[in-house]
């Protein structure tokens, strides 16, 4: 029999995937929790029960046994309500967004020494418009060594050199821009 209760006024529980789903990423974020250094993870607000069981994992060295207590952990998070875990989640947000920065920089500044290798004097020329402190007979050198590694097959040490350089000059130019005052980067 139907009761006078319509189904919609009743709250829908989370169904058996939404609720696995749930414990999943309770289990990421307690792994990721585990890789942090115990001084990031100082800083991070999680309960006490949380945080000596993530001591007590950190122990254990086999993996068996370690992932079962990674299970266990995972367990007790789920116990604690979601928004205890809301900081430990932007924490490691965090550290995702810069990650993907810093890849990203590398990928470029990897290929500005790509362009520099194919394209010799004219992109050198590009290169020190932007930053004139550069030393132009150094970098013309190191990309003309790295020619000479690639053609003749030899280990790459001016190409890594180059990209040392790459990363020196980009880091000095921001160092500058951070140091300028900011009426005077208007």
């Amino acid at each position: 029999m139907r009761s006078d209760h319509d189904a919609s006024d009743m709250p829908e529980a989370p169904s058996r995937s939404q609720r696995r789903r749930e414990a999943l990423a309770l289990f990421d974020l307690g792994e990721a929790l585990l890789t942090l250094p115990p001084s990031r993870l100082a800083g991070i607000e999680l309960p006490e029960d949380v945080r000596t069981e993530i001591a007590h994992v950190r122990r254990i060295t086999a993996p068996v046994a370690r992932k079962r207590q990674l299970q266990f952990l995972a367990k007790l998070m789920r116990r604690h309500a979601d928004a205890v875990f809301a900081p430990a989640r932007a924490a490691l947000g965090g550290d995702a967004v810069a990650h993907r920065r810093e890849v990203a920089n590398a990928h470029r500044l990897e290929a500005l020494r790509e362009h520099l290798l194919a394209e010799g004097d004219v992109a050198l020329g590009e290169l020190l418009q932007h930053h004139a402190q550069a030393d132009r007979q150094n970098l013309r050198a190191l990309i003309r060594q790295a020619r000479g590694e690639r053609a003749g097959n030899r280990p790459p040490h001016a190409y890594r050199e180059l990209l040392r350089q790459l990363r020196a000059l980009e880091s000095s130019s921001s160092r500058s821009a951070d140091s300028m005052p900011d009426d005077a980067t208007n």
